[in-house]
């Protein structure tokens, strides 16, 4: 069984910045991509960033430019650099794995394991 721990929230300033980091335990299949959603009270989860096993890496528009996906297949691990952070990137951050065909990598069903979330407060 796959789990994901997600780690580095917390409470920032706009402009600022937070590194959200994610270790997955066991590994299911081979070359699975890695990633993150969010989801703020009363929305859909929102697709932020997703590694792909062969290293392309996949943005939503809202933090594109903004926010760095990094990841390291030896260890299992993605870590999501938000820089310029807004109020309206406030919201759970939830780590995820799973092996999406290419065309739906922004769909959230696509990903079978999902961590436990992680809260990201923007104040202004």
């Amino acid at each position: 069984q796959v789990q994901l721990v997600e780690s580095g929230g917390g409470t920032v300033q706009a402009g600022g910045s937070l590194r959200l980091s994610c270790a997955a335990s066991g590994r299911p299949y081979s070359n699975y991509a890695m990633g993150w959603f969010r989801q703020v009270p009363g929305k859909e989860r929102e697709f932020v960033s997703a590694y792909r096993y062969s290293g392309n890496t996949y943005y939503g528009d809202s933090v594109k430019g903004r926010f760095t996906i990094a990841r390291d297949n030896a260890k299992n691990t993605v870590s999501l650099q938000m820089n310029s952070l807004k109020p309206e990137d406030t919201a759970v951050y939830f780590c995820v794995l799973g092996r999406p065909i290419l065309s739906a990598i922004r769909d959230r069903l696509q990903y079978n394991y999902w961590g436990q979330g992680t809260q990201v407060t923007v104040s202004s």
